[in-house]
């Protein structure tokens, strides 16, 4: 079976100034060519969606910005899977669907790198799934650490990419995963 494309969080709640700097501007660019080539070649395609539980928060199902921004709209029969944490695996049925349809490759994409993105590879790794993780594909923002200081959202996409890379999944970039559809 060819691998699965896991779009995560692509939300229009993600253009709110509440969540600050961004790096990758053109990550949904990049989705974009992907999600478009994996639907050219009938691979699967799965959405999932950041449903926070804080009403004031722009991904709150009651807020407009909980809708899929237009480049990462599901199509019907693409599967969407509603989570309210990190993981895309916690109280979603992702794990029991890609086991029940024979999904053993998981090709991550999507917002943001250090906390949904990350959190769904390592335990899609954990879970014994080959997880791809495409780095010019995903994004994040500034950081504030403990101490107070800002890490840029640059380095943060950096550090977490070379943290996933040979222990939970494979960073790519979107031209090496588009090689992942033969």
């Amino acid at each position: 079976m060819k691998p699965a494309l896991l779009l995560i969080d692509v939300q229009k709640g993600f253009d709110d100034p509440i969540w600050g700097r961004r790096n990758n501007p053109e990550a949904e660019a990049k989705i974009g060519r992907l999600l478009t080539a994996w639907r050219e070649a009938a691979a699967p395609v799965l959405h999932v969606r950041h449903d926070s539980r804080y009403p004031e928060l722009p991904l709150h199902p009651a807020n407009p910005g909980n809708a899929f921004k237009p480049v990462a709209e599901p199509l019907p029969g693409e599967p969407v899977f509603a989570k309210r944490v990190n993981s895309a695996f916690i109280g979603t049925g992702l794990e029991s669907y890609l086991r029940q349809v024979g999904i053993e490759r998981l090709v991550i994409v999507g917002l943001t790198t250090d906390h949904c993105v990350s959190t769904t590879a390592r335990m899609g790794g954990n879970l014994g799934f080959d997880v791809v993780v495409v780095g010019d594909a995903t994004a994040t923002f500034d950081r504030q650490g403990p101490n107070g200081d800002t890490y840029p959202a640059e380095e943060v996409h950096r550090i977490n990419l070379a943290s996933l890379h040979g222990e939970f999944a494979r960073v790519m970039d979107t031209a090496e995963a588009l090689k992942l559809l033969g």
